[in-house]
């Protein structure tokens, strides 16, 4: 069944026509070809690869890239891409995360001309898949204590070092690897098949199923200089890729909030309880739904200035801490009412808010925990970092 929408304070008035459309176009996407086949690949923890190319052919790998046949969409048009998709399924939105923000941007902002022509065409149309590498098993929301090294050998670099926690890590074609040079933090792009590079999957997990989670191996890894990205340099580079990534999440995690919010609202209509009377019509039931729906909106409504200052080069990365922080708890918080409002239907895979609500513990966590954004606020407010 195509999904509605929810729209509770005219927050449709705000967009443009083209936005509308995009929107619509990727909605349809996620109707027909995500959510008929996310159950089982969740249940299965399996990517759905076939839907690559059909993702590469809306447009929507690297859509708010110029150039190199990416869209060159706005970045309200992008962030309603991120909305539908998570609506779908959190995994479905990581994949193209990470394939636009994590690697193809910095690919553009940062690397040579030959690597923008070797790997942004390929990577936009589905081709080839890109990994980003900044996380370690020791060190994740304190980036800058990395211990993946990068050493000069003549005309080359060598490698050593672990990454982990990484989507689309082992069947990446190429990884984008963050390591600790002489210099500072340098970037390099690896390709799958390069001695010393391997990967391994990580199993065993309750939350984004559907996604590929792998660590890198980089063991006297060989990589030439014409690898590294030349305008690279120091943390302030990854960061700002995961600036992009985070703004791709305040959107997104609204979708999944939209789904579980619709569920329990249509649910409680038709679920009748005490008197044949549907539960819709008790207190207790439309509080939550009330609460919902204003958080909801709210969310919505932050996630739509985030894009317009983006567009108009003004959003700095304190703001996009607040649309990630607060609409990921927002996010959270609407699954678990909804998993209450739905009993014990709301624990089996026949509805789709168990999944979400497993999948939103990992959002909370990835591209910078709740606390570290709660700092990064902090200091925007105060003037004082609080991080050490």
């Amino acid at each position: 069944m195509a999904f509605r929408g929810v729209d509770y304070f005219c927050v449709d008035s705000l967009f443009g026509e083209q936005e509308l459309m995009v929107r619509q176009t990727a909605r349809r996407f996620a109707d027909e070809r995500i959510v008929p086949l996310i159950r089982d690949c969740y249940r299965d923890a399996q990517f759905p690869t076939e839907l690559i190319p059909e993702m590469a052919e809306l447009g929507f790998f690297g859509a708010n890239l110029e150039g190199y046949g990416c869209a060159g969409m706005s970045n309200v048009e992008y962030g309603l891409i991120m909305q539908e998709l998570e609506r779908a399924d959190s995994g479905i939105r990581s994949f193209v995360s990470v394939q636009g923000a994590l690697v193809m941007y910095p690919i553009l902002q940062y690397g040579s001309e030959e690597q923008k022509q070797k790997w942004l065409p390929r990577m936009q149309s589905g081709k080839a898949v890109g990994c980003f590498g900044l996380t370690e098993p020791d060190f994740g929301s304190n980036p800058a204590g990395m211990r993946t090294t990068a050493q000069r050998d003549g005309d080359a670099w060598v490698l050593n070092g672990e990454k982990t926690w990484i989507t689309n890590g082992s069947m990446s074609d190429v990884a984008l690897v963050w390591a600790r040079a002489a210099e500072g933090i340098v970037g390099f792009l690896v390709e799958r098949g390069t001695p010393g590079f391997s990967t391994s999957d990580i199993h065993g997990k309750w939350s984004m199923r559907a996604s590929v989670t792998s660590s890198l191996s980089f063991s006297d890894c060989r990589v030439s200089e014409c690898d590294r990205l030349p305008g690279a340099r120091g943390l302030k580079a990854p960061l700002s890729c995961l600036s992009q990534a985070r703004f791709g999440i305040g959107w997104g995690v609204v979708g999944a909030a939209m789904d579980c919010y619709e569920t329990a609202r249509a649910y409680s209509v038709v679920r009748k309880q005490f008197d044949d009377r549907p539960i819709a019509s008790h207190q207790l039931v439309q509080e939550k739904l009330a609460w919902m729906i204003t958080e909801i909106t709210k969310a919505q409504l932050l996630a739509v200035q985030a894009g317009r200052l983006k567009d108009q080069g003004k959003i700095e990365p304190a703001h996009i801490s607040m649309l990630k922080r607060n609409n990921v708890a927002i996010a959270l918080d609407c699954a678990r009412l909804s998993r209450d409002l739905l009993g014990a239907n709301g624990i089996t895979d026949e509805y789709p808010i168990m999944r979400h609500l497993c999948n939103l513990e990992t959002v909370k966590t990835y591209e910078g925990t709740d606390h570290i954004h709660a700092l990064v606020i902090g200091e925007r407010v105060t003037g004082v970092a609080a991080y050490k």
